[in-house]
């Protein structure tokens, strides 16, 4: 293989003429983007920077201390970003549920991924543990963001059938069942869809990385393969014990709808 290609700053100063040619194309079209396209820009080229620098010590100073407390603020600003990304107003219960959700079920398809599927030695290698928690945690924060939107507008949007299936006497499990699966397959559409493109229409972003620093393409399936595959068990399983603790807020002890969630 040959060596890694590095960027010299002058090539990495060129890449930022696609944002230049943004903000023309907005500015153009009068589309009152161009404070937000570079705010964005410099935020974003700052925070990787400074992520490099920090990757840089922990990979030199492995450590499963450091290695457990950036796991903490990545899910503790997961599920945070989760918050402020619900369209709807969100109660302390609600908050609790996507918080104990996205706790089990990040941390349980993470852990299994690192012990069971690559066998790491030591488990908290910064080098294997942060990047892939990094690609579970934001997948998985994706897929719980839409199915707590697609819960409470299921409830709004059903809210007759639900209470016309309770009164004929279903359980609040039954009446809500087809607003939970609604949600939950609303949620795993997008990483559904990026399995069935990923091949063929688009590389992934960790097996183009592999493949440019010089790894066999063959590995580089073989992790993607795996990645995917922890990523799709991780939002499956954090978004499913979110619905199940979730819908039953919408229901009171009488087993009556309440749409407490929906306080406007």
């Amino acid at each position: 293989m040959d060596d890694v290609m590095d960027l010299s700053f002058l090539q990495l100063a060129a890449a930022y003429i696609f944002i230049l040619i943004l903000i023309v194309i907005v500015r153009v079209r009068g589309i009152p983007r161009e404070k937000e396209i570079l705010l964005a820009t410099v935020r974003m080229s700052l925070q990787l920077v400074l992520v490099g620098y920090l990757l840089v010590y922990l990979f030199d100073n492995p450590n499963p201390f450091y290695t457990l407390v950036i796991i903490a603020i990545m899910q503790v600003f997961a599920i945070y970003n989760v918050y402020k990304r619900t369209k709807h107003p969100l109660g302390g219960e609600m908050k609790k549920h996507i918080a104990y959700a996205m706790g089990i079920g990040i941390l349980t398809s993470l852990f299994f991924f690192i012990l069971v599927v690559l066998n790491v030695t030591p488990w908290y290698e910064p080098r294997y543990f942060i990047p892939i928690a990094g690609m579970i945690i934001g997948n998985s924060m994706t897929g719980v963001s839409l199915g707590v939107n697609n819960l409470i507008s299921g409830f709004a949007s059903h809210r007759a059938e639900i209470e016309g299936a309770l009164m004929l006497g279903a359980t609040p499990k039954d009446a809500a069942k087809k607003v939970v699966n609604e949600a939950f397959d609303s949620a795993m559409l997008p990483t559904i869809n990026s399995m069935v493109g990923m091949g063929i229409i688009f590389l992934p972003g960790m097996m183009t990385g592999q493949i440019l620093s010089g790894t066999s393409p063959i590995v580089a399936v073989e992790y993607q393969i795996a990645i995917m595959l922890g990523i799709v068990g991780s939002v499956s399983l954090t978004v499913i014990l979110y619905l199940q603790m979730a819908y039953k807020s919408f229901f009171n002890e009488r087993l009556q709808l309440v749409m407490k969630e929906l306080k406007k």
